[in-house]
């Protein structure tokens, strides 16, 4: 398996992961990589998940990690049905850890931690929850945010993604965060470094389709200067609620014919195949996966400089360029440059695809094993667990009272 070096951990170690889905997502895509190594090493991994036999994985996981889906239903209703909605839940994620005992708990983003911190309480299980976007930013309502900071304080560790998003812990919490940036592999199929693909020369984007994501701006800098260089269409790859605005947008642009909402990329990465540039235009991010993804094929980059992640990834005017968040005359400006440089493209992208064996799945992953040894319920076999290998990510992990 791509990333495994020469791992090997107590064969006898029991892991489960919690999310909602196996999605297209970074946080799905997380659980995938490290859920794959682990089984292949010889743990015992599970993933719980609230959808159903039917749905699609996205992300490839190995056959032998078990998927637990407990088909719930995604709250749709009455207030009062959702009410019901949320215990069933948590009765039947609770019922799942019971039988698999693992010895620690993964669970990721602010709802499913909600559910989690809930469903494990009573049953000595060892958790650590993962916040995966920016919590000071995302539109999480009251009640989840309100329970989240009430249950925080059960959670044995708290996996953030990046030193600023410590920033959003309770004070009374930081000493058990671990700070892991995401495990960046390259899509499949995607050599590095990148060549231009033939004409014509494309600039992507891949995200949901939402405000967070900012394709709204990104459009409106394409159009300003997509006059000054024919030869270069944008893509923007990704689903959501947002497509039938950023579609109108598009058409009432300059640039009409040579923007495009590609949808979900029916291969994992395809989006990467004929891609010369990649844009992220975030408003917020936590960790942006496809920016590192992007940086591994050795795609030259540009980013927002929002909060958080792409100041992480990028060191700007060596390995990608950063542009003030949100302004898009300094985006347009900055796409203009890359666009009529080839050899800008060449040099960024050369350096780019160097910066992010930083993240590569062993080195990331060593951190994780850090944090299931310290935490995790003894095992007769207990062996060191090598020191942070990703290069200044922090762990300031305490023991928690019993």
């Amino acid at each position: 398996m791509q990333g495994r070096d020469d791992f090997k951990g107590p064969p006898s170690r029991r892991i489960c992961f919690v999310t909602e889905a196996l999605g297209p997502g970074g946080a799905e895509r997380v659980i995938s990589l490290l859920a794959s190594r682990w089984v292949e090493a010889g743990w015992h991994v599970s993933i719980c998940t609230f959808d159903t036999p039917q749905d699609r994985v996205y992300h490839w996981v190995d056959g032998r990690v078990l998927l637990l889906r407990l088909d719930s239903s995604r709250g749709d209703g009455a207030r009062h049905r959702r009410g019901f909605e949320l215990f069933r839940r948590v009765f039947r994620l609770r019922a799942a850890l019971r039988r698999e005992r693992p010895d620690i708990v993964f669970s990721f983003l602010t709802k499913i931690n909600v559910l989690t911190l809930l469903a494990t309480i009573g049953t000595g299980l060892k958790l650590a929850v993962c916040e995966r976007n920016n919590p000071m930013k995302q539109a999480a309502s009251p009640f989840w945010n309100r329970a989240n900071s009430l249950l925080l304080h059960r959670a044995d560790a708290i996996v953030a993604q990046t030193m600023r998003a410590i920033e959003s812990v309770p004070r009374a919490a930081r000493g058990r965060v671990a700070v892991i940036p995401n495990p960046i592999v390259p899509p499949p199929g995607v050599p590095a470094p990148y060549e231009d693909a033939p004409a014509p020369l494309r600039l992507v984007a891949v995200g949901r389709l939402t405000h967070q994501k900012g394709f709204d701006l990104l459009i409106e800098a394409f159009a300003r200067v997509a006059g000054d260089h024919p030869d270069w269409v944008l893509d923007i790859w990704g689903e959501g609620p947002d497509r039938r605005a950023l579609q109108a947008a598009i058409e009432a642009s300059a640039a009409a014919g040579r923007i495009t909402l590609r949808g979900v990329s029916g291969v994992q990465g395809g989006w990467a195949e004929q891609a010369s540039a990649f844009v992220l235009p975030s408003r917020y991010e936590g960790f942006p996966n496809a920016l590192g993804e992007a940086m591994a094929c050795g795609l030259p980059v540009v980013a927002f400089d929002c909060p958080y992640g792409p100041r992480e990834l990028i060191k700007t005017g060596y390995d990608g360029m950063l542009v003030e968040c949100e302004n898009v005359v300094a985006l347009a400006r900055t796409l203009a440059r890359l666009m009529a440089s080839a050899a800008l493209r060449r040099s960024l992208g050369e350096n780019a695809g160097h910066s992010a064996r930083r993240f590569a799945v062993d080195r990331v992953a060593r951190q994780w094993e850090t944090v299931i040894d310290r935490i995790a319920r003894p095992r007769r076999a207990r062996p060191a667990v090598a020191p942070d290998a990703a290069g200044g990510s922090a762990l300031s992990l305490r023991r928690r009272r019993q």
